[in-house]
């Protein structure tokens, strides 16, 4: 996994776990790897991940059963879905609204665009 430098490697770890739940490669109360084997895969030290884990753990998204590993939470996608909401709200909405008004992209124009973006997502399933 390559990391940036904006924000601790746990956290960046944690999204990419949200984005894994959300995209379906971890269901509803399937076991994620455990702390060993997540080290490996993003090649990090266990304690990183370790981290990451007693986050999204306190998050709600995912839960420990003592002596057989993490496990997905039932509720893990409305929490990440609107842990992800309030973060656009807060942080990247005026970025995005900003950008929209320099590239002088009318509301009419962004809702095309996005009606077509939608549209090619579902001719690709």
């Amino acid at each position: 996994m390559i990391f940036t430098e904006n924000k601790a490697i746990y956290q960046q770890i944690a999204a990419r776990i949200h984005e894994e739940i959300l995209s379906g490669v971890y269901q509803v109360d399937d076991r994620i790897p455990s702390v060993r084997e997540y080290a490996g895969i993003v090649e990090v030290n266990a304690n990183t991940v370790m981290r990451t884990y007693d986050l999204l753990q306190s998050q709600g998204i995912i839960y420990n059963k003592r002596g057989i590993g993490f496990f997905v939470s039932p509720h893990a996608v409305g929490i990440i879905r609107k842990m992800r909401r309030e973060n656009f709200r807060e942080v990247e909405a005026d970025y995005f609204f900003g950008l929209l008004e320099s590239l002088e992209i009318s509301p009419d124009e962004l809702y095309k665009m996005y009606q077509n973006y939608l549209h090619q997502k579902t001719q690709k399933l």
